[in-house]
């Protein structure tokens, strides 16, 4: 039986491997790990030269990039809102939040939020790839956390019936769109 112990890394394609690393060093304070370079694929063996970088995002999770000089220009997927794909870390409260979101604008970052989702809340603003990166805090109960988990599995079966939100778990974004 498989048995992940947790994820090793992510990988992301980045426009330009140095100003990505400098980005994370200076406005997520990352620890810059491991450079590698090959003209050729391992996996694939195919002829793309490429530059793998690997960034420690805490607790033994890696955020990783490629750069591909040989590919076309970088996009994204124009059929998905800029908010959908993104990279959420976790701060420790919200006072680390607020702090965070303090020094990112003081480095002048744009940064949308605090943005209350219930059982957490985060701040967004965008790496210097188009990428979404997310900043959050747990506010979660364990007893909230078990109530969403109980009801994930007809919140699902719902939405692949109906394509609509199920209301189940709508206590998270009252706050929110109380106004």
């Amino acid at each position: 039986m498989i048995n992940i112990k947790q994820i090793h890394h992510v990988a992301y394609r980045c426009k330009d491997a140095k100003e990505t690393v400098e980005f994370y060093q200076k406005m997520l304070n990352m620890d810059f790990l491991v450079a590698i370079a090959e003209d050729r694929v391992p996996s694939t063996k195919e002829p793309d030269p490429y530059m793998h970088l690997f960034l420690d995002a805490g607790q033994g999770n890696i955020l990783a990039f490629f750069e591909l000089p040989n590919s076309p220009e970088m996009g994204r997927d124009e059929n998905t809102p800029e908010w959908v794909q993104h990279i959420a870390f976790e701060v420790a409260d919200r006072e680390a939040l607020l702090e965070a979101k303090a020094e990112l604008e003081a480095k002048g970052l744009d940064v949308l939020g605090i943005t209350n989702h219930g059982i957490i809340h985060s701040i967004y603003f965008f790496d210097p790839n188009g990428h979404r990166i997310e900043l959050t805090y747990k506010t979660g109960t364990s007893e909230q956390m078990k109530q969403l988990k109980e009801v994930a599995p007809a919140m699902l079966a719902e939405w692949s019936q109906t394509k609509k939100a199920p209301a189940h778990a709508a206590w998270l974004h009252e706050t929110e769109f109380a106004d």
